[in-house]
């Protein structure tokens, strides 16, 4: 399970919310082995005056929090993160400068989905990669 939030301010969000989740997810699906199917994105647009971020930084500043079912590697959190650098500057013209992300995991049991707690439930998807 991976859900993802997206924050950044509303006038430079709002008109890329479908490409920018295009792009979150084709790195997901890439760096952890993600269904294509599945596709947890909230995004939470704020008007410049809720959004305050370190200096050199320009109104395109985004951030993307995760949280996940722990079990990944190091190695494919970082691949996730490269990924994401990468791929948001390329398509969408984002510079890494103006791109912070965090990774959240908790355990299986910490999770509840499908009316059961995440460790009763059988994924049609590998956690450990």
């Amino acid at each position: 399970m991976t859900q993802v939030k997206i924050y950044g301010i509303k006038e430079h969000l709002n008109p890329i919310k479908h490409k920018l989740s295009d792009v979150i997810h084709s790195c997901v699906v890439d760096a952890l082995q993600y269904p294509l199917d599945k596709r947890a994105h909230r995004f939470f647009p704020l008007d410049a005056s809720d959004f305050f971020y370190p200096l050199g930084r320009t109104d395109r500043y985004t951030i993307l929090e995760f949280s996940m079912i722990e079990g990944r590697s190091v190695d494919a959190k970082k691949h996730l993160i490269r990924l994401l650098f990468e791929r948001v500057q390329h398509e969408l013209g984002i510079s890494p400068q103006d791109l912070e992300m965090t990774i959240f995991e908790t355990p299986k049991h910490n999770w509840g989905f499908r009316g059961l707690p995440g460790d009763e439930h059988t994924l049609n998807y590998k956690i450990e990669v």
